[in-house]
């Protein structure tokens, strides 16, 4: 039986669970990017204490000695019957997986598999700012499709974007982000197996990036995308990273599709040794033992985007935003307050309170900014207030 999403079983809100003193003790990039009178609710850590398992997992192979070299599809057989339970999804084939270091070097070993240099990469800005750096550095061009005005894939404009991809007769491939980062966004089943039609028609290979999967909103299904139909040649990446807050014990898992399995195949095999051994441990140990812990966060999450959306109605009108079926990141419409392009450098400049730019997120980027509200009550509140006051 699939199981009911939100339901804690009696854990604690682990957003509740560290004081901003405590929180300005880590050295990790989101609490040492600014200098300590700036509020940090920008890049994509959150702000818990790890879930039990996980501790116990890691601790464990410290106290072993157990650092060695990763290996084995442990891994790949967690996160199947994760799948199954979380997703009521039976098709990931354990034999159709590959370790990879983390999820964005595993895209790109995807993108050498099934694109060459100079072949196009689509992608749907404004998306997550990497995909552009990783894409160019890969040698390969980024072709954009860019989201509906409701934050959505606009299919007529993907097609489009497939038939130019193709035109020249080389090979192209799709970097689908599902959940959608920035704008939360989670793709349907329909949209889902639209995107698979349209692929297999014009030949594009999809690469989905799917780390943020297990982070729904109430009532909101994620689907993978190989579950989808006609979407066997796709590839995907999955990690516990985001759902658990582990990106600094780095490994995820790349699925191939049935009619992708030989191109996964093709991937060396050198680069499972670039896999954290105890990043393996610790994400099979969330996977496994830490979903009340999962369960008690999206509730947390959940009530962190009622309240966000209460504080920006009262404190700053201004600013337009729909709260994000998946992720834990909010994307801000700030253009209607008169701060140009990068509304996050006046917020930080006059506010002190660190944002995500909206321009690096590429086209449609501009007058946003993307808020991380992976923190607790207190922090949000918190941040808008100091976001309201840099207006006065």
């Amino acid at each position: 039986m699939t199981r009911t999403p939100h339901e804690t079983s009696g854990e604690p809100n682990p957003l509740r669970g560290l004081s901003l003193d405590r929180l300005r003790r880590r050295t990790s990039e989101k609490w040492r990017a600014y200098p300590e009178d700036v509020l940090p609710l920008w890049v994509a850590e959150m702000d818990v204490p790890l879930a039990r398992p996980v501790v116990e997992a890691v601790t464990e192979a410290v106290a072993l000695g157990d650092t060695g070299y990763a290996t084995g599809t442990s891994y790949a057989r967690a996160l199947s019957e994760f799948a199954a339970e979380r997703w009521g999804w039976d098709g990931l084939a354990v034999e159709r997986t590959a370790l990879v270091p983390d999820v964005m070097l595993g895209v790109v070993e995807m993108l050498k598999l099934v694109t060459g240099p100079g072949d196009p990469v689509v992608v749907n800005p404004p998306v997550y700012p990497p995909y552009f750096a990783f894409v160019t550095h890969l040698d390969r061009r980024i072709a954009e499709a860019p989201l509906g005005v409701d934050g959505r894939l606009d299919l007529a404009v993907l097609e489009d974007a497939y038939r130019r991809a193709v035109a020249g007769g080389g090979r192209a491939a799709h970097l689908l982000c599902s959940p959608h980062n920035p704008t939360g966004t989670v793709h349907t089943a329909e949209e889902l197996a639209a995107v698979a039609a349209l692929a297999d028609r014009y030949g594009v290979r999809v690469v989905a990036d799917e780390i943020h999967g297990p982070l729904t909103a109430a009532g909101v299904d994620f689907v993978p995308y190989l579950a989808v139909p006609g979407a066997d040649s796709g590839l995907s990446l999955m990690s516990a990273s985001k759902a658990w807050n582990l990106a600094g014990l780095k490994a995820a898992v790349a699925v191939a599709g049935p009619a992708a399995a030989a191109d996964l195949a093709r991937m060396p095999g050198e680069t499972i040794d670039g896999v954290s051994h105890v990043g393996v441990l610790a994400h099979t140990a969330a996977l496994r033992d830490g979903t009340a812990w999962l369960d008690a966060l999206l509730a947390g999450l959940d009530a962190n985007r009622r309240l966000l959306a209460g504080l920006l109605a009262e404190h700053l009108p201004g600013v337009a935003h729909r709260p994000g079926e998946g992720t834990y990141l909010a994307w801000l419409d700030c253009r209607a307050l008169g701060l140009g392009d990068d509304p996050a450098r006046v917020f930080l400049e006059r506010g002190r309170v660190a944002l995500t730019p909206g321009p690096d997120f590429g086209t449609g980027g501009a007058g946003h900014a993307r808020l991380n509200l992976a923190t607790s009550p207190e922090i949000l509140t918190e941040g808008v207030r100091r976001m309201a006051a840099a207006l006065r």
